[in-house]
């Protein structure tokens, strides 16, 4: 009875410890996740305010701050995506996917091919390139628009989707080359060396087995590129001219810009329209997105 009872005594201290230690995990888990849901809610409001406006009429949106509408309409979205140009709103997406399709997909083989040069070779004037590589994503954009801008102007494609496309095609952005570097000094050379003993060529090797290997970093890539594209206002201000040939970033601003009194609900419905696709794409590859980042960070 007294090795039991000796027995029993030990035990209680540690079990009344265990459960003071799980009491105390569960309430800084709950305070933890009680503090993220609303610093996240307080980031996240002002979207949710704009897609609940975007029902709403102008009256009830500037008389309300809630964004949640007494009378919810969709007469925001009909009247916006008619526009006050002889095209609608869906003209203007078929533009900005005119501008975005081939940009992706130049951006991704361009700067494959590139990065997979400074990484796996040796050639004279390697070092002085990558550094040029390197300067180049140092440099601010707005730097370079004027110089940009007098080379397009001299060779004829102002107001046409070519200089949003070729810069992109011949590997223009520097920080999708270093990226995809990163993510090729993390693979082992040891399957693209058993490639070439079995006859393989460098073109191959590249198709074949590197390709597979980096496609978490070549989908963050082209996730960057679109939504940069899609947000991107001052390179279709520059070189395009044409209404017809208007993305939806220039057709919001044409939209403002058309009478004095704002109809910001038809305003609010297209912008919302405008960020579905970027919101969408995200979300459906945010896997591959975080780790191709992750990937490329940590073992680059």
């Amino acid at each position: 009875m007294d090795n039991l009872s000796h027995i029993g005594t030990g035990l209680e201290p540690k079990t009344e410890l265990e459960l003071k230690l799980r009491r105390k995990t569960r309430i800084s888990a709950a305070f933890r996740y009680t503090v993220l849901a609303v610093v996240g809610l307080m980031m996240i409001y002002p979207l949710i305010w704009m897609i609940g406006a975007s029902f709403k009429t102008n009256a009830e949106m500037f008389s309300s701050p809630s964004f949640w509408p007494k009378e919810a309409t969709v007469q925001g979205y009909i009247d916006g995506w008619k526009t006050s140009t002889p095209y609608t709103f869906g003209h203007f997406f078929l533009n900005s996917l005119w501008i975005i399709i081939p940009k992706v997909i130049g951006t991704a083989v361009s700067c494959t091919l590139v990065a997979y040069g400074f990484a796996r070779f040796e050639f004279p004037g390697k070092k002085i390139l990558f550094a040029t590589v390197i300067a180049t994503l140092l440099l601010p954009n707005v730097v370079t628009r004027i110089p940009q801008y007098l080379l397009f102007r001299d060779i004829g494609w102002l107001d046409s989707f070519l200089p949003l496309w070729v810069p992109s095609a011949l590997a223009g952005d520097a920080f999708f080359v270093f990226m995809v570097i990163q993510f090729l000094r993390a693979i082992p050379r040891d399957m693209e060396e058993a490639a070439r003993v079995d006859g393989a060529t460098t073109l191959q090797t590249l198709i074949y087995i590197v390709v597979p290997m980096l496609m978490p970093a070549l989908i963050s890539v082209c996730l960057f590129q679109f939504m940069w594209t899609m947000n991107d206002f001052l390179g279709p201000l520059i070189y395009i001219s044409s209404v017809e040939k208007y993305p939806v970033s220039l057709a919001l601003k044409l939209s403002i810009d058309t009478t004095e009194a704002f109809a910001w609900n038809q305003i609010l419905a297209m912008s919302v329209l405008t960020l579905a696709p970027s919101l969408t794409v995200f979300f459906l590859a945010q896997k591959y997105f975080i780790e191709g980042i992750s990937t490329g960070g940590v073992k680059g």
